[in-house]
């Protein structure tokens, strides 16, 4: 009869905490790529609304207009500098997860690593039982063999 491995409950929280880090680093990469992606469309925007800006003050443009275009671009900048802060949070909390999922996996494998060793000694337990049975049960034959039988026959 096998004996239990009395560690599997720790086991399998180790590995429940690994899914659950592995899962929650997929979410924060996503995030990150789309405080990315937020922060790539504002900084083309801006080049495009600077490149239109430089073109209409070629072609003349009045004060009041040039303001305007000034004003939004000022606002522009403001929203790329709270998006870059974005990114830096994102990218924080993205390493985080990074450390909490190599956490989980060392304690996983740590759990594993024993839970295979207890495999193993139970093994070797049952090989030597086996063994000393098949000893006994070879012994008994030799044992029964060598028994002088009584050919004596009663009349």
């Amino acid at each position: 009869m096998t004996k239990s491995f009395t560690l599997q409950p720790l086991l399998d929280l180790a590995q429940q905490k690994n899914e659950a880090a592995t899962q929650r680093l997929g979410q924060l990469n996503q995030q990150k790529q789309t405080a990315q992606t937020k922060l790539d469309t504002l900084m083309q925007y801006r080049k495009d609304y600077q490149d239109k800006f430089q073109e209409a003050v070629r072609n003349g443009m009045d004060p009041v207009g040039m303001n305007n275009f000034q004003h939004f671009i000022y606002r522009l900048d403001d929203a790329i500098t709270q998006q870059r802060a974005v990114m830096n949070q994102t990218q924080h909390l993205v390493q985080a997860g990074q450390n909490e999922l190599k956490d989980a996996q060392r304690k996983m494998k740590s759990f594993d690593t024993l839970a295979q060793r207890h495999v193993e000694s139970v093994k070797k337990q049952e090989a030597k039982l086996d063994q000393r049975t098949q000893d006994e049960y070879a012994s008994r034959i030799a044992a029964y063999k060598n028994t002088p039988k009584n050919d004596t026959t009663e009349q």
